[in-house]
């Protein structure tokens, strides 16, 4: 017979975890609270940043944080479209409802004019687009 005592246990007494299996336990505890530690002294703070307008801020406009919807404008006020074709005039309409005002305000050429007639950079690229579409030769079928 042996002289240690065993880890048996009589019948009717619940089981004891040895002395081992404690250490273990704590050991992994240990462990995982240190890496958790790490971790997190690791991480560090994202600064928020936004990057600088290419262009300057047209102060007529105001900036919308919105996504850019085409227009459906046929008559516009300022611009002399009575004096295209109307092919032209469909050509120009069709170019100052689909692009964006390049004053920041995420309208398009047509909706910016309606809206804010005294942005500077709407009418020159309005005056532009009528003068690109008149310079164009008709096209035949």
């Amino acid at each position: 017979m042996s002289l240690l005592p065993s880890n048996s246990t009589e019948p009717g007494e619940p089981p004891r975890p040895s002395a081992r299996s404690r250490g273990a336990i704590a050991t992994v505890v240990v462990a995982i609270s240190l890496l958790g530690a790490l971790v997190w002294a690791l991480h560090t703070s994202q600064p928020r940043i936004t990057p600088a307008p290419l262009v300057p801020v047209s102060s007529e406009c105001p900036q919308l944080r919105r996504a850019f919807i085409p227009s459906n404008y046929t008559d516009l006020p300022g611009l002399p479209l009575d004096r295209l074709s109307h092919e032209q005039r469909n050509r120009a309409l069709y170019r100052l409802n689909t692009e964006p005002c390049p004053c920041g305000c995420n309208l398009s050429v047509a909706a910016c004019r309606v809206y804010h007639p005294a942005c500077e950079a709407c009418r020159q690229l309005a005056e532009k687009i009528i003068t690109e579409v008149q310079a164009e030769k008709p096209k035949r079928n």
